[in-house]
């Protein structure tokens, strides 16, 4: 597997056009790109097999599923040999949606989706803080997200 694949123009624009509609059928990517559909699915296998695409998600609209708390946790560790263990356990529990291992104050970032406060009280008390290996955690609750997309590849 290469180590740093080079993306070349044509690369760029089609990811810029899943990125903006990961459902867009690849006969409508080559239309818009200038080259065949065959193109557009070898060139889609390249970046699979290479680990650039790693699949496709679907956003959600959470807080209209009943899920109307978005969190912040910043989770100090008891030390930092520790990460893998607390990160395994952390993925067991499916309000948590990303984990990132940081620099800084906090071991762990993560955040999570809860139905409210009450729900993640619940999960903060009964399946985070008994987690080994965790000292202490610091939760904000985003009021709001005004941002979240991908960054411009053209």
């Amino acid at each position: 597997m290469a180590r740093n694949y080079e993306l070349d123009d044509t690369d760029r624009k089609i990811l810029a056009l899943l990125l903006e509609d990961a459902k867009m059928p690849y006969t409508e990517i080559a239309r818009k790109v200038h080259v065949s559909g065959g193109t557009v699915h070898v060139r889609m296998a390249r970046l699979e097999e290479l680990g650039i695409v790693r699949g496709a998600t679907l956003k959600i609209d959470y807080p209209k599923l009943g899920y109307g708390v978005n969190a912040f946790l910043g989770i100090y560790l008891l030390k930092s040999s520790v990460y893998n263990s607390v990160a395994e356990q952390l993925r067991d529990i499916p309000e948590v949606v990303s984990i990132h291992f940081t620099t800084g104050a906090y071991g762990v970032f993560a955040r999570l989706v809860c139905r409210d406060t009450q729900h993640l009280r619940d999960v903060l008390h009964d399946r985070i803080q008994l987690i080994e290996g965790i000292e202490r955690t610091e939760t904000l609750i985003s009021l709001e997200e005004t941002l979240n997309r991908p960054i411009q590849l053209i």
